[in-house]
């Protein structure tokens, strides 16, 4: 039968768009996780259970973060062969391969919690590790269901159950931390009860992700072939996933291991300018917990907004239309400075009245972290280029120079947090200044590469009138919000009554200065209903010659 492609690409974008928004819910859950365990766990034990989280993490990204991918990319090809038996084996090769690396990484995680708690110089951790460690085995085998839906171009199975796994987190994690705490238990307990929390989340989203892979049947076609033609694929297999996943996961395990060696240098340089095992702690469950919490919601919901166009890239490329392709990348570009300039520079500005509207109840946290924040927000703008960068390059297949940039800047990032942080005058200071010179370095690898694949036009324009047009909404309103303030004192009305009106005043501005053109808005998440609601009030957005 043949496939309509106007509405398979219809159908691809909105799984596309369903996963954006279900990462979005989950960044949200998580970070309202977050604000009541702070109060159960205080700064000292979320420092326990983010140390422990980084550490699964990592086991995490290196065991799922290809071989979904890979999966799922060789499902997609195998079904448009017609071929059945090779689908059906892909998936058993895989689930086998995902179990594997599950009770390998569990069994790793678990059996060095104490080495680990050595290298971070936080002994207290080792529990919280422990609870977490069967979450690796968990979460390999949930990878291994949702790059199979995903090659079938289901994108809800996966969708759900990331979204029941954070509000399983949430639910299990606070219920048990409150039943220890009221237990009379040490602080390090009650982060352990909520690593437990975390298990139990991710084991009520691989129970969903089975009941859904038991109800899904295909109808497959059945292919015959003998045993040495059998034997053979199956080796063809791993060699095939392997091939695939192998680019994705260094990427992906570049960011994890630094953030990993980042919570290292932050609890031992700290430590090595006086700080007590506590007190260190404290200091990195305030970075972690509110800081880098809020700061990465931002990047999840800005980069949302220009993923549509990554297929659309893709299909100039094969196409070879090398006009179409310099306008969808700068497309990319501006949509992302659209909405990552005034995000970067209005988390800088507000830092400290977001942290209060959220953490209300721990103003000496909120005190502690607002400069942190401000430092990191403005991070925001770099750290949505990378995305915006790294998919330009990946729809180009260079999956190895986004590798190479993101090793660069891990290296940079190393060496300015060990300067920094062990820096009396700086101290933790210093992780913001060096996810901030990372991000940098990241960014200017990443456009040079782009541009020996793709000759784009001058970038000033680019990001230039983003950054003015945010320079004006944000001044303005920061100067009546510190106005109200002085009349009236802080309230969480006024931090939104600012923050809401910094955002309409900068998209005004944007479109009477043709910042947005109507091709833009066209490309954007929900932008046809914007672009009709325009028209109905007379506000033309202009348009430019190439069309998306």
């Amino acid at each position: 039968m043949k496939i309509n492609q106007k509405t398979e690409k219809g159908a691809f974008l909105s799984g596309v768009l369903l996963l954006s928004a279900s990462t979005i819910l989950v960044k949200i859950v998580g970070l309202l996780y977050k604000i009541p365990m702070l109060s159960f766990l205080g700064t000292e034990g979320m420092g326990y259970f983010n140390s422990a989280y980084e550490i699964y993490a990592l086991f995490c990204v290196v065991a799922t973060a290809g071989l979904p991918v890979a999966l799922s990319v060789l499902i997609s090809a195998e079904l448009a062969k017609g071929n059945g038996t090779r689908v059906r084996r892909l998936y058993r090769a895989a689930m086998a391969a995902f179990l594997i690396i599950g009770v390998v990484g569990t069994v790793f995680m678990a059996s060095c919690s104490g080495l680990f708690c050595r290298m971070i110089r936080s002994d207290r951790a080792q529990l919280c590790i422990l609870s977490i460690a069967p979450t690796v085995f968990l979460i390999c085998v949930s990878s291994a269901l949702r790059g199979y839906f995903q090659g079938f171009g289901k994108m809800a199975p996966t969708a759900i159950s990331q979204l029941i796994e954070s509000v399983g987190k949430l639910g299990f994690g606070l219920f048990l931390a409150r039943a220890a705490l009221k237990a009379g238990r040490e602080t390090h307990e009650v982060a352990a009860a909520a690593g437990v929390g975390l298990t139990l989340g991710t084991l009520a989203s691989l129970l969903y992700l089975i009941v859904e892979k038991v109800r899904f049947r295909p109808d497959l076609p059945q292919n015959t072939e003998n045993n040495a033609e059998s034997t053979e694929k199956i080796r063809e297999i791993w060699s095939s996933l392997a091939r695939l996943a192998i680019p994705i996961t260094l990427g992906a395990s570049a960011v994890n291991l630094t953030k990993l060696i980042d919570m290292t240098m932050i609890l031992r340089r700290l430590q090595s300018i006086g700080y007590s095992e506590l007190l260190a702690n404290e200091a990195y469950g305030s970075y972690t917990t509110l800081a880098l919490s809020v700061y990465g919601l931002l990047p999840t919901l800005v980069n949302s907004v220009a993923l549509p166009l990554v297929p659309l890239l893709s299909a100039a490329i094969a196409s070879e239309n090398r006009e179409r392709q310099v306008s969808l990348v700068q497309t990319s570009y501006r949509l992302t400075a659209m909405f990552a300039i005034p995000s970067a520079l209005g988390m800088t500005v507000y830092a400290r009245p977001i942290l209060s509207l959220l953490f209300a109840r721990e103003p000496e946290a909120v005190a502690f972290a607002a400069p942190l924040l401000s430092m990191l927000g403005v991070s925001v703008f770099l750290s949505c280029m990378i995305t915006a960068t790294n998919s330009v390059l990946h729809a180009y297949r260079s999956v190895n120079r986004p590798i190479l940039s993101l090793l660069a800047g891990s290296a940079v990032k190393i060496a300015v947090a060990y300067l920094l942080i062990g820096n009396p005058r700086i101290g933790i200071l210093g992780a913001p200044i060096s996810s901030f010179a990372c991000n940098a370095v990241v960014v200017l690898m990443n456009l040079i590469f782009a541009d020996r694949l793709c000759r784009v036009p001058s970038l000033l324009p680019t990001f230039g009138k983003p950054l003015a047009l945010s320079v004006v909404s944000v001044g303005i309103f920061y100067g009546i919000y510190l106005t109200a303030v002085a009349r009236f004192g802080e309230s969480a009305l006024l931090t939104v009554a600012a923050l809401g009106g910094t955002v309409v005043l900068f998209f005004l501005l944007a479109l009477l200065f043709g910042a947005f053109t109507e091709e833009d808005l066209l490309a954007m998440p929900m932008g046809r209903p914007l672009l009709r609601m325009m028209q109905k009030i007379h506000l033309q957005p202009k348009r430019k010659e190439v069309q998306l």
